[in-house]
């Protein structure tokens, strides 16, 4: 299985942009989709997760009610829209997927993709 982030760049603070992960090999419609990113310097923190229905959603306290996850299973794609972005969210984001139970940990995902470096001017 390949994941593939896509869609990050460079956008100024209050600006949005739209993430997409697509994933290849494989259909992903019965996993946890996730999104992390890594700042410069930092570890890698959880962002936001996704069930296989899309139904329920978890976010990081810091993006909460500017960040949304949805999941398309027929496209086998996974998004983040980012809205009200802030030079803090400047980071490379990575989507990932695991099969088991929706968690915040930051490592021992069964897929991830390369990632995508987002950059928010201020």
């Amino acid at each position: 299985v390949q994941l593939q982030a896509s869609g990050g760049g460079l956008v100024q603070a209050g600006g949005s942009l739209r993430l997409s992960c697509a994933a290849s090999g494989r259909t992903l419609s019965t996993y946890v989709m996730y999104w992390f990113r890594q700042a410069p310097g930092k570890e890698r923190d959880f962002v936001a997760a996704v069930t296989w229905s899309g139904v329920s959603t978890y976010y990081a306290d810091s993006v909460k009610g500017r960040f949304t996850i949805s999941r398309d299973n027929a496209k086998n794609t996974v998004y983040l829209q980012m809205n009200s972005l802030k030079p803090e969210d400047t980071a490379v984001y990575y989507c990932a997927a695991d099969l088991r139970s929706p968690r915040t940990t930051k490592s021992d995902y069964e897929y991830w993709g390369q990632g995508t470096l987002v950059t928010v001017s201020s």
